[in-house]
Order: C-alpha cells, then structure tokens, then sequence
C-alpha cells in the first residue's frame, strides 16, 4: 500500500516523524528546521543549508528564520574557528559577513543573502562560481532589519578563482522579496 502514495504526499507524511527523532548532528551542531506539511514538499526541492555562526549572533538566527520562511532546511553548527570555516571555503577577508550557510554540493551563502536570490543562483549557477555574499552586516537586509531602516547594498558572486563580481544590486527593501 505505501508504494503506491506518491513521493510527494510520503515526503509530507514521513516528515514530521522523521524529524520528530532528529539528534544533534554533533556537539556543536542542532537542526533548528522547523518541519510542517506545508513546507515539506519545498524543503524536498531545496538543500540542506549547514549554518556555520557564533552561538551568541542574534543577527544569525533572524537570517536562519528568514531563509527557513522560504523552504530551506537548515543545520545550525557553532564551529571553535569561524575563519577557518571561511577560509575552507575560499570566502576572501572583505567578502566575510557574521554566518556563512553551506549546502551539500559546496556553494556557499556567506551574510544577509536574500533566499530569492539563492533560489536563483541554486536555478543556474553561473560557471565557476561557488557561491554568493552579502559582505559586512548591511541594516535591512534578511536578519539585520531595524525598524523601517534601509542601506543599499550588493549581493557579490563568489567564484572559484578567489575573485568575486557584481550578482545584483539590492537598492529597495521590497526588492529583496
């Protein structure tokens, strides 16, 4: 009988019980993806993002929040050495921010990136590139909103040589949406 339910509707059903016996993934790791049926099917279409942050950033926990709003499951590690993580994953010094998320082929979502961009990099990544940043901690984006406060910012592609290149220009709050 369970063969014959579509993938889909086993995704919804096994779900929550499958990440109502979640475990830590180590001691310094939790999985802080909330689970429901609605947003089972999405987090089937979009990949494990392993959070890498400060246990004490709050910023960082809003970003998580907002990316997991938006369909990512996520798995929030608190490593001894944060550089070393970045330096791991080829995220230059001025292209750092607070947190840095990784998914299971490797790209890299260093700071405040909106997951609609993510969405669209995930789509079509560009050729040797490995990721996308939001360098520094910028007042309005995903995770860093201050009351109605907005600085324009860029949202830079991170490629495999080191260099990094204009991906969008983010200069309204909605755009980010």
């Amino acid at each position: 009988m369970i063969n014959s339910i579509p993938k889909a509707l086993a995704i919804i059903f096994s779900t929550p019980v499958i990440s109502a016996c979640g475990t830590e993934q180590s001691a310094n790791a939790t999985n802080s993806s909330p689970v429901t049926a609605t947003t089972a099917i999405e987090q089937a279409t979009n990949p494990l993002l392993t959070v890498y942050k400060d246990p004490n950033c709050g910023c960082c926990k809003h970003w998580i929040t907002h990316v997991q709003a938006h369909g990512y499951p996520t798995q929030t590690v608190h490593p001894q050495d944060i550089w070393a993580v970045k330096a791991q994953h080829k995220i230059g010094g001025n292209m750092q921010s607070c947190h840095s998320a990784v998914t299971p082929n490797g790209y890299v979502f260093e700071g405040h990136v909106p997951a609609k961009f993510m969405d669209q990099f995930l789509a079509s990544p560009p050729p040797g590139a490995i990721g996308l940043t939001v360098p520094a901690m910028v007042v309005g984006s995903p995770g860093m909103e201050v009351g109605d406060k907005f600085n324009a910012y860029e949202i830079r592609l991170l490629m495999q040589d080191g260099s990094n290149k204009l991906y969008q220009s983010i200069t309204a709050y909605k755009q980010q949406f």
